[in-house]
C-alpha cells in the first residue's frame, strides 16, 4: 500500500504543510505527508521538567547545529552573520516558536511601487484577508481589534494581558506620542476549541505542555488525522523525481525510519520545508532538464534569502518588572517606524516588539542574542539581584530587503546523517539594514528613558543577534515573470506544473513582522487556488 501513487504528496508537517493539507481535505484526494522528524508527545516536552532551561542548549535548542539530532541537517553558516534556526518534527518550528502573530501590512506587498526597492508581490493583502481570518479561527488567536496600523479585523479571543512590563513600556510610547498595540498572539487567552488557555509559564520555546500555543501539532494535525490524512514520520526526502518526457514531477525518493531509500509516487507534489530546506531539496534534485536544480531555470532557487535581523535594547527600572510572568515574546508591538520616511536615511522600516524576560540561567548565559555570559563573582551576583529582575526590553525587528548574493546553496562536503548535501548559507547585512537597526536602537532608548528607565543596556556594536534566523524567506519567490521568480501567483512552479511551494521561501519581501501567520494564510490561499483550478490544473 505504501508504494501506491497518492494524489497529493506534501513534504513537511509544519506550519505550511499542515495548512494546505487542511485546505485540500474537501477534494477527497488521497493526501500523504512526509515529515523528516518524529512525532513528539507533549508529555516529552522539556517545559514539563524541573531542569527545562538546560534543554535550550541541547536536544531542544532552536539551532539544528547545536541539537545535531538524526532528523536534523547541519547548516554551514561560516559566511553568514545570522544562523538559521528551526525544528524538525510534526508541527515543525511551531513547536518551539513563540506565537507572535502579526500580519503583513498592505504596503508590504507593494514595496517597488511605494518605495522603489525590491519587487511587488503578484498578489496583495486583500487576496489573503479571507485566509488570514480563516487561519486565525483554526489556530486560536488572542488580540485586540481596532489596531489603527491595519485594515479592520478582530481576533476571536481577548488579548493576553500585557503585564506590568508591557504597561511600563506603553507609558514610554505614550510619552513620545508613538503607536503601540497589544500583540496578536497564537496563544489562547481562554479555553478554546477543547484546548487549555495559557498558564503563563514562559517556556514557549520548549514546547507548550498546556497546548495553549497554536502549534500545528495542536491545531491542524488532530483535524487532519481524524480526516484520514496519512502522515509518515522520520522520512527524509532526498530528491524529487522528474519524468523528463513530460516535465512533470512523479514523486520523491526518501530515507525511511528503516534506513532504506524508498520511492513514493504522486500526482501533485507540495514543498513545505521552509526557506532553507526547500531550496536545498530543489538544488539537490538535478536532472538533464534541470542540471542546476529542479525548477531553477531562472537561477533564482536559493537566492534573495531574507531574515529579520534583530537587535535589542533593555531598560533597568527601579522596581521588578515581573518579566517572568506570561508568554515569552508577546506583550506589545509598535509600528510607528514601519513605513518609509526618507528623512531617516533608509527605505522601508522596522517594528519595536516588547518581549518578557528570559529565565535566569538563559539570561546569565547571554540570553537569545547577546551570546556572551555575564561575569562570575560579585558582579554576577549584582547583575542577577539588581538588574535582571528590573529589566524591560524592546527588540528591533528590521525588514530585510531581498539581495541576490544572500542565498542558500549546497555545501561541497558537509552532509546530513543520510549523506544528503547540507545547505550553505551566505548572508551579509545590507547598508540599509544597518542604518535601520541603528535608528531603531536610538528610538528604543528614547522610549525606555521616557518610561522611567534609570539605565539603558545595549550591545554597543554593529553585530546583530547571531541566532536571529527564525524567519527564513525569499529563496523561491513568487512572481509573474518566470525569468525572475520560481513560482507563480498561486504557488505553482513556473517550470513544473504539478509542483507547488507553500512555505516562507515564496515571500517576495519580508516585511518587519513574524511571518507564520502569513505563511499559513498563503498556504490556504494556494490550496484554494488549486481547488478552483482542478479541471485545468496542469495546463
Amino acid at each position: 500500500m505504501k508504494n501506491e501513487t497518492v494524489d497529493v504528496l506534501i513534504i513537511g508537517a509544519g506550519a505550511s504543510g499542515a495548512a494546505i493539507a487542511w485546505s485540500l481535505l474537501e477534494t477527497k484526494m488521497r493526501i500523504l505527508c512526509l515529515e523528516q522528524g518524529p512525532y513528539i508527545s507533549d508529555t516529552k516536552y522539556p517545559s514539563r521538567d524541573a531542569d527545562y532551561e538546560l534543554a535550550r542548549y541541547g536536544a531542544f535548542s532552536a539551532d539544528p547545529n547545536v541539537r545535531g539530532l538524526k532528523q536534523d541537517y547541519p547548516i554551514n553558516v561560516q559566511d553568514s552573520c545570522i544562523t538559521p534556526v528551526n525544528f524538525n518534527g510534526v508541527g515543525g518550528s511551531t513547536i518551539n516558536f513563540l506565537g507572535h502573530w502579526p500580519r503583513l501590512k498592505p504596503s508590504d506587498f507593494r514595496a517597488k511601487t511605494l518605495d522603489g526597492v525590491a519587487d511587488d508581490w503578484p498578489i496583495d493583502y486583500a487576496a489573503l484577508e479571507l485566509f488570514y481570518d480563516m487561519n486565525d479561527r483554526n489556530t486560536g488567536v488572542s488580540g485586540l481589534g481596532g489596531n489603527p496600523a491595519y485594515p479592520k479585523y478582530s481576533p476571536e479571543l481577548p488579548p493576553i494581558p500585557i503585564g506590568k512590563l508591557g504597561q511600563k513600556l506603553a507609558r514610554g510610547f505614550n510619552e513620545m506620542g508613538w503607536h503601540w498595540w497589544p500583540s496578536d498572539v497564537s496563544i489562547l487567552s481562554r479555553d478554546h476549541d477543547g484546548r487549555q488557555k495559557c498558564v503563563n509559564a514562559g517556556t514557549c520555546d520548549l514546547g507548550c505542555a498546556a497546548g495553549a500555543k497554536g502549534g500545528t501539532n495542536f491545531t491542524y494535525w488532530p483535524m487532519l488525522e481524524n480526516a484520514g490524512v496519512e502522515l509518515r514520520t522520520e522520512c527524509r526526502v532526498r530528491e524529487i523525481m522528474l519524468d523528463e518526457e513530460t516535465g512533470f514531477a512523479t514523486g520523491v525518493l526518501y530515507h525511511g525510519p528503516d534506513g532504506q531509500v524508498h520511492e513514493q509516487k504522486a500526482e501533485l507534489v507540495v514543498l513545505a520545508c521552509n526557506g532553507v530546506g526547500t531550496p536545498r531539496l530543489l538544488l539537490n534534485s538535478k536532472s538533464k532538464l534541470f542540471p542546476n536544480g529542479l525548477a531553477n531555470r531562472s537561477d533564482q532557487v536559493g537566492r534573495n534569502l531574507m531574515f529579520h535581523p534583530l537587535t535589542g535594547v533593555s531598560g533597568v527600572f527601579d522596581e521588578p518588572m515581573e518579566g517572568h510572568k506570561g508568554p515569552m515574546a508577546c506583550s506589545i508591538i509598535s509600528q510607528e517606524f514601519y513605513e518609509s520616511d526618507p528623512s531617516r536615511g533608509f527605505v522601508r522600516g522596522y517594528g519595536l516588539h516588547s518581549g518578557r524576560s528570559t529565565t535566569p540561567m538563559t539570561y546569565a548565559l547571554g540570553g537569545y542574542g547577546i551570546d556572551n555570559p555575564i561575569p562570575w563573582g560579585s558582579e554576577h551576583r549584582d547583575i542577577m539581584d539588581n538588574i535582571y529582575p528590573n529589566l524591560a526590553s524592546l527588540t528591533v525587528v528590521a525588514e530585510d530587503l531581498p539581495e541576490q548574493h544572500n542565498r542558500v546553496t549546497l555545501d561541497s562536503s558537509l552532509t546530513d546523517s543520510d549523506g544528503i548535501p547540507a545547505p550553505k548559507v551566505t548572508y551579509r547585512l545590507g547598508e540599509n539594514t544597518k542604518a535601520m537597526l541603528k535608528h531603531g536602537e536610538d528610538r528604543a532608548t528614547e522610549i525606555l528613558l521616557a518610561a522611567g528607565a534609570k539605565r539603558v543596556l545595549k550591545k554597543n556594536s554593529d553585530n546583530v543577534w547571531w541566532r536571529a534566523g527564525w524567519h527564513q524567506m525569499g529563496t523561491c519567490r513568487m512572481g509573474n515573470d518566470p525569468e525572475t521568480s520560481v513560482v507563480n501567483s498561486w504557488g505553482r512552479c513556473h517550470d513544473i506544473k504539478n509542483l507547488f511551494i507553500v512555505d516562507g521561501s515564496i515571500f517576495v519581501t519580508a516585511g518587519a513582522v513574524n511571518p507564520t501567520s502569513t505563511i499559513q494564510a498563503l498556504s490556504l490561499y494556494i490550496g484554494n487556488s488549486i481547488k478552483n483550478n482542478l479541471a485545468t490544473l496542469f495546463d
